[in-house]
């Protein structure tokens, strides 16, 4: 299985399983992220090991020319002192390590092949990941803009519900009761200071008749 492959399957599940809860796109966005460099560093990893697989087949690569070009050698000689003999046993030999040359080439063919294929794969893996970091701070930006314009609506639709026209009204009609209050006070305020200054002039109306009642009196006196 390729490795975006496992990937894809990882994200798709974590994806499902926040969906299902609600989860809000921020968790989502550093969950996709983490997945990502969890997988880069298990790539990485694998990677490496393959790398060490490697230079071991090719340390083992080296020792069998070595021992090659020896019972090459070996055989030549065995030839040179007419010993027939042991130069085909040399050249047996020799036959048997070049046949464990050929499956060391073959496995080390094979680890070029995955390690072309892990590298790939760890350069879109690593542009990814860059994409992903770039675009998480706008994702971000999205989501706080539209958390943003929800609590907005919100207020909108409490400030226009039933409730709070109730409360608007409350409230006016309780300012509506203080102003009556401060007009009944003054009006009644005003009120007893104009009694005062009516019973005042009538004061004056009466002690006026009573005095010019007097004169009248005392003039009739002296006229009789």
């Amino acid at each position: 299985m390729s490795i975006f492959s496992r990937f894809a399957d990882i994200i798709n599940s974590n994806m499902n399983a926040l969906l299902d809860k609600a989860e809000n796109p921020e968790k989502l966005i550093r969950m996709i992220i983490q997945e990502m460099e969890d997988t880069l560093v298990e790539v990485r990893t694998t990677s490496a090991k393959t790398l060490a697989e490697k230079k071991e087949l090719l340390r083992r690569l080296s020792w069998l020319d070595e021992e090659i070009d020896d019972w090459q050698s070996k055989a030549e000689l065995a030839l040179v002192k007419e010993r027939e003999d042991l130069a085909k046993a040399a050249l047996s030999e020799k036959h048997k390590l070049e046949l464990q040359r050929q499956g060391l080439d073959k496995e080390i063919l094979q680890l070029d092949e995955t390690i072309g294929k892990l590298t790939n794969e760890i350069n879109q893996l690593q542009e990814k990941l860059i994409d992903a970091r770039t675009r998480q701070q706008a994702l971000q930006s999205r989501y706080d803009a539209q958390k943003s314009r929800v609590k907005i609506s919100r207020k909108l639709y409490e400030a226009n519900s039933d409730n709070v026209v109730q409360r608007y009204e409350n409230i006016e009609r309780k300012l509506d009761q203080m102003e009556a209050e401060v007009e009944t006070n003054y009006s009644q305020s005003a009120s007893t200071l104009q009694s005062q200054f009516d019973e005042l002039e009538t004061e004056e109306k009466v002690d006026s008749e009573l005095a010019d009642l007097k004169a009248k009196l005392k003039q009739s006196s002296k006229d009789a």
